[in-house]
């Protein structure tokens, strides 16, 4: 792998055209006895610019669990083209009703019968602190030439391409 110094406006923008077709995140929360837990979360289709954006329901372990700690981690997956992608920082809960709107999608219907008004939708937002992604080549058989040249000459050769940046928060 590649590890490049990225400014910070490069590494939303690449994580942005990694995450946009990655329909489902991984959330991972801490609990009160230290334990971590992780859940699935849909994507929403939102420009990424440091913050992500879930809708959830305020009964549910993770909002109890985040008032308790706010500091999580959100990994996305795409296996199929070698694309890993882990974001840190600090959530919160809210019940904003204009951001549910803005959110919104019928599918929603599933976990919020009664709507954008049912009174357990909540809104999760996280600001993410540290951002860092690993891509390598989509074509298996590139990528494995690659492994394989990597392995045999032992000479750090490239796999892929790994960014890393700590975002800054202006005040």
């Amino acid at each position: 792998m590649t590890t490049k110094a990225h400014s910070q406006d490069e590494v939303l923008g690449k994580i942005q055209d990694l995450i946009k077709d990655i329909r489902i995140a991984m959330l991972t929360t801490a609990g009160e006895d230290g334990r971590v837990y992780s859940r699935p979360m849909a994507t929403q289709e939102t420009r990424f610019q440091g913050e992500l954006w879930f809708l959830t329901r305020e009964d549910s372990g993770k909002v109890a669990e985040i008032r308790q700690n706010a500091h999580v981690n959100v990994a996305y997956t795409d296996t199929k083209n070698s694309i890993f992608i882990s974001l840190s920082g600090k959530a919160e809960v809210s019940r904003d009703k204009a951001k549910i709107a803005e959110l919104w999608n019928p599918m929603y219907k599933a976990w919020f019968p009664k709507g954008q008004d049912d009174p357990e939708i909540s809104v999760l937002r996280i600001l993410v602190e540290d951002a860092e992604y690993w891509d390598a080549p989509s074509s298996a058989i590139v990528r494995n030439y690659q492994i394989l040249k990597a392995a045999i000459l032992k000479d750090g050769s490239h796999v892929g391409e790994h960014g890393h940046v700590e975002l800054s928060r202006s005040a």
